[in-house]
């Protein structure tokens, strides 16, 4: 019975597996087909690396990505910083309304961007941002900022409150105790809160394709959309599949480089 037990446990890993992994196999396979290849059905293909050519030469491609790159990181970059101090009142402090603001603080990250695209939409045209790269961190940060605050105040609640009293009685301010005690203690939370940032600020397209119009405010999911316009590729979809592929390199890497912090930041405090 162990046995039959232990089977089917690896045949429900191995299915959860092919199903998250297949769809970025097929878009590999797809990307280095051209032509009627497309339209084919086999598992494998002669990898052409002509689509990859085609992108990597366009200086539009590089463009869009710096934009991409620049909007994320300046709205994780400005979330981080006006995240610490609330997330430090609502993670260390008790004051009346406390499990209200961070109720709200959720209910804001999770409204949907189409309930606020058209008020957004006046704010920013009001405020002489549209079509610049400004409308987007400044629409991102509604989202990005509120979601940061919630999320590090789980940290800073975390923190053994001795470490605060000893401060304390050393007479260590307020100040000095974020920035010399607290700060390096929930880094790896910084860093998980930052990452999860720069990717979903990094993927997003409903802001970015209603806020910008001009080539030189584009971002890279945009781009990628506008791909199947004749006007720029013959055969579209090895192109898009090629384009998608090389969008997910910066957060992977990303990933890759920071993935001992990210993983003590998310699993902070789960043991005590």
């Amino acid at each position: 019975m162990r046995a039959i037990s232990l089977s089917w446990r690896w045949v429900a890993l191995a299915a959860a597996l092919g199903q998250t992994v297949f769809p970025l196999y097929w878009a590999l396979v797809t990307s280095f087909r051209r032509g009627p290849q497309l339209f084919s059905a086999a598992l494998l293909a002669t990898p052409d690396f002509d689509n990859y050519r085609q992108i990597l030469s366009d200086p539009t491609w590089w463009r869009d990505a710096a934009n991409s790159l620049i909007s994320a990181g300046a709205v994780d970059l400005i979330a981080l910083i006006l995240a610490l101090p609330g997330a430090y009142a609502l993670g260390r402090m008790s004051f009346r309304g406390h499990s209200l603001v961070l109720a709200s603080l959720l209910g804001c990250s999770m409204l949907p961007q189409i309930a606020l695209l058209s008020g957004l939409f006046t704010l920013i045209s009001r405020l002489g941002l549209y079509n610049r790269l400004e409308s987007l961190i400044f629409a991102d940060l509604f989202f990005a900022l509120p979601f940061a605050i919630w999320l590090l105040a789980g940290f800073f609640r975390d923190i053994p409150r001795d470490l605060d009293d000893a401060a304390s009685l050393d007479g260590c301010g307020l100040l000095r105790r974020l920035i010399m005690i607290h700060l390096p203690l929930i880094w790896p939370g910084i860093v998980a809160t930052g990452l999860l940032i720069f990717m979903n600020c990094w993927n997003e397209f409903l802001f970015a394709l209603t806020f910008t119009l001009s080539d030189s405010a584009r971002t890279l999911p945009v781009s990628i959309g506008l791909i199947s316009a004749p006007s720029r590729f013959e055969l579209p979809f090895g192109i898009i599949m090629s384009a998608s592929l090389l969008a997910i390199v910066p957060p992977v890497l990303l990933v890759l480089l920071f993935q001992h912090r990210i993983a003590a930041g998310l699993t902070a405090g789960a043991v005590k």
